[in-house]
């Protein structure tokens, strides 16, 4: 098989992809298991109405963001290298464009799980009698 139609190339790169966006979910996850830790820290201490702790949610929120953008930055960079094949090693566009859309929805939803704590970084239940309506 000559090198030009070896369709190993694009699968490398694809397993590449593949990687970073299971490398960017467990920065997501651990993200948002750290920027949660706070709120279960006062749940363990039996200190409900304590103030927030936000250390522990701008270090989860910071690891969100890293994953979304490794995520983002794995999407372009496979777009990138896939334009850049000879044509008998690039698969049909709608793959690659599958690949690309995935990673970079997963970001996006990354991205919006990080606003989303920072927002709610003051309203973890710090407050339970406010949140009941009278």
């Amino acid at each position: 098989m000559a090198e030009v139609d070896d369709p190993r190339i694009y699968f490398a790169a694809e397993r590449t992809l593949l990687a970073w966006v299971r490398t960017g979910l467990t920065l997501v996850g651990m993200g948002f298991v750290v920027a949660r830790f706070g709120l279960f820290l006062r749940i363990v201490r039996n200190a409900p109405n304590a103030a927030p702790q936000l250390g522990s949610t701008w270090i989860g929120v910071g690891l969100v963001v890293l994953g979304s953008l490794a995520i983002g930055v794995a999407a372009w960079q496979h777009a990138r290298f896939w334009k850049n094949l000879e044509r008998p090693q690039q698969t049909r566009l709608s793959a690659m464009k599958w690949s690309v859309a995935f990673a970079a929805s997963v970001a996006l939803i990354g991205l919006a799980l990080g606003a989303y704590l920072v927002v709610s970084a003051g309203d973890d239940g710090a407050h339970p009698a406010a949140a009941r309506p009278s």
